[in-house]
């Protein structure tokens, strides 16, 4: 049978077509609630015939390093992604959504230069192209977001007139739409082309705004539910994922839980001695406001020590973690020329800020602040619609399940249909 390697990891040719989804901010809460209320039988379906079992995301739990660790089988360590931004050697502050930044081949790029045909859908068009890296678009390969599907062409997406094919109007960046729009193209081009692997990643703005069993949440799940019936029956392998999941982070009152970091950090040491970097921070967000549950502090001021910040912060309530770079990389496998001198990560309830002037929580007054990064929203559903072959059974069973091994489990570990 044929095989292809990556990041140490032996992929068997798929005998069927294999559909990994990650559900962005799809905390098992959402899944387990909806089990409670009877509205995702698919799911239910999935788990009761396949396999379920929770993951170990990547930290710090944000959307762009664990969407690389899922489409490289491998850790930050590895692929080099580790947040949505950072500060580079000469300071300046930089987005880590250039191809050129991702420091491995994916396992897309890899398949579709041995023959086989490929889709990369996304929800926000800031992963388009890390996702699609290396992707011949001249050979059937698909790769577009639902951000901009009124825009693709053939030469940047291999695909045109995308609204078209799914029926649907351009949906608007904050709406359960947009991740909508991303499953209705996976089924169309399942069902019209049967590539062999399809990875579609959707956004988190209804999990970042409404808990489990709000009617909206459960709207979406429902809705969520539907289209993963509908890969599963045209034939695919269906494994579900996440990239973080999603926890309150409120005062009883409803106003957002913050420690604005860099606040403390002035008046304990000086203004200007240290920079606090919220790797949280997009183009979005108003749904969370650049504030999540992990941040790195790099230092201006060489009469700073990491101990001395470590000192000052680890026992402020609602932080959880305070490490230095040597010991961040050691334990969530981060690239050590990418963080910083000392990271910060919050509990459960907790977010982190920078300076309190810098974030802007004016969109934030209509619900609850939800949001993600720290230890506590790494733990991600694991689900495939197919039972476990007998190796991989043993090994989910002995070991600890890791998300970035989504692909790896539904290509190599799953029963063959009609085996």
């Amino acid at each position: 049978m044929k095989t292809l390697e990556l990041n140490g990891v032996s992929y068997r040719w798929p005998q069927q077509p294999v559909v990994v989804v990650c559900i962005d901010g799809g905390d098992p809460a959402y899944i387990e609630q909806g089990l409670k209320d009877g509205i995702i039988p698919n799911i239910a379906r999935f788990m009761r015939e396949g396999f379920a079992g929770i993951a170990d995301g990547t930290v710090p739990s944000f959307t762009c390093p664990n969407n690389m660790s899922l489409i490289t089988g491998a850790p930050p360590a590895v692929h080099g992604i580790s947040g949505n931004y950072y500060l580079n050697e000469h300071g300046d502050a930089v987005v880590m959504t250039g191809p050129e930044l991702l420091r491995s081949r994916t396992i897309l790029a890899t398949f579709a230069d041995a023959g086989a045909r490929v889709v990369s859908i996304t929800a926000k068009d800031k992963l388009r192209k890390q996702l699609g890296k290396d992707l011949d678009l001249s050979r059937g390969n698909i790769s577009f977001s639902s951000e901009l599907a009124s825009q693709c062409t053939l030469a940047e997406n291999g695909i045109q007139n995308v609204l078209e094919l799914v029926g649907m109007p351009q949906p608007d960046i904050y709406s359960m739409d947009l991740s909508l729009l991303v499953l209705e193209a996976g089924i169309k081009l399942l069902e019209r082309d049967k590539p062999d692997l399809l990875f579609l990643s959707l956004t988190d703005y209804i999990q970042h705004k409404y808990a489990p069993g709000d009617p909206v949440a459960n709207t979406f799940y429902q809705r969520l539910d539907d289209a993963f019936g509908r890969l599963a029956a045209l034939g695919a392998t269906v494994a579900l994922t996440a990239d973080h999941g999603m926890n309150d982070k409120s005062n009883a009152d409803g106003s957002p839980k913050v420690i604005y970091l860099q606040d403390v950090l002035d008046q304990t040491f000086g203004t200007g001695t240290t920079k606090v970097i919220c790797p949280i921070t997009d183009a979005f967000v108003r749904h969370h406001g650049a504030l999540g549950g992990f941040v790195r502090i790099w230092i201006r001021d060489s009469r700073v020590s990491p101990e001395a910040i470590i000192a000052t912060v680890r026992d402020i309530p609602g932080v959880a973690l305070a490490l230095n770079r040597e010991d961040v990389c050691r334990q969530f496998e981060l690239p050590a020329d990418r963080e910083g001198d000392v990271a910060v990560i919050g509990d459960a309830g907790t977010v982190i800020g920078a300076s309190q002037s810098e974030h802007d929580l004016s969109n934030l007054a209509d619900a609850r602040l939800r949001s993600h990064g720290a230890v506590a929203e790494a733990r991600v559903p694991f689900i495939l619609n197919r039972p476990l072959n007998t190796d991989y059974a043993r090994l989910a069973a002995n070991n600890a399940l890791k998300s970035h091994q989504i692909f790896d489990y539904a290509i190599n570990g799953t029963e063959v249909v009609g085996a």
